[in-house]
């Protein structure tokens, strides 16, 4: 059988960053308004101050301001909803993004719910959910929505599929199933209490695998022609699918790296962009 082909991720998401500086420094040369980025890190844990680090690289590469908010690892609820809050009222930013996981003694949800819906540009409250779920305007979440476009990019279209979601996060497997039943796919949940994964998986002829365990998913999970989407990442630039079986089996894949993690940071300054052009005045570039 023919290796699948790669789903270039990085190519992709390029491209979009490329669109979006082009989208900002035509927001600016009209209205003034750059659009700026808030992001919040409570902590040091050394992978989430890596991530901040590269988006904010990647703000500067499309033309938004990032503006960065570290506080201590013994920030109550309260402070961090209080930061949260003051953000969102803040003309001056358009978009927040709280890194997570923001350590076990804080209330996470009740600091997503801080955040107000229109500078939501990482998909992560209530009412963001709501709006995927029901297919209205509004910000989705970063990776499901990077997803999406991968798909569309390689001409995958879901309707009438079947889509078996490996992982029921709130902020990736719940959204990236709600995103691809909108677009009419047939779609499962599978996760830590699925009986047999394997026989669920190999009907699936899209595979999302974002559950946070290495090469969960193998070759022989996988049904022969099969769209392969790996969203996890692991120590050692691993993903949840092993890479090296399932390349025979799949039609299309995404790397691990190179895949989905790229389409992220990508929609995450789209969105910005596009918080920023409706905070002045609905305009979009041209």
């Amino acid at each position: 059988m023919t290796q699948a082909r790669l789903m270039d991720g990085t190519a992709l998401a390029r491209r979009i960053v490329e669109d979006t500086a082009r989208r900002a420094a035509q927001l600016t040369a009209r209205t003034g308004v750059v659009p700026a980025l808030a992001t919040v890190l409570v902590g040091e844990d050394p992978a989430s101050v890596t991530y901040v680090r590269m988006k904010r690289n990647r703000c500067r590469e499309a033309g938004i301001t990032s503006r960065h908010v570290a506080l201590p690892a013994s920030t109550s609820t309260a402070e961090l909803v209080g930061t949260l809050r003051e953000l969102s009222a803040d003309p001056a930013v358009h978009g927040i993004l709280l890194q997570h996981p923001v350590g076990d003694h804080i209330d996470e949800r009740a600091a997503f719910e801080a955040i107000a819906p229109g500078k939501d540009v990482d998909g992560v409250t209530f009412a963001s959910f709501a709006t995927m779920s029901f297919g209205l305007p509004g910000f989705v979440s970063c990776t499901p929505g990077g997803i999406m476009r991968l798909l569309d990019e390689y001409a995958v279209d879901p309707a009438g599929k079947r889509a078996v979601v490996v992982g029921r996060s709130a902020i990736l497997g719940k959204p990236v199933g709600m995103l691809l039943l909108a677009r009419d796919a047939t779609v499962t949940y599978c996760h830590s209490r699925t009986r047999d994964l394997s026989a669920a998986v190999r009907e699936a002829d899209i595979v999302v695998a974002a559950v946070g365990r290495p090469r969960l998913l193998r070759g022989q999970d996988i049904k022969p022609g099969a769209v392969v989407i790996d969203a996890g990442y692991n120590a050692g630039n691993v993903g949840d699918v092993d890479f090296d079986s399932a390349v025979e089996r799949a039609s299309l894949i995404t790397p691990v790296p190179g895949g989905v993690g790229p389409m992220t940071i990508a929609t995450l300054l789209e969105q910005t962009v596009t918080a920023a052009e409706a905070a002045a005045g609905g305009l979009q570039a041209a």
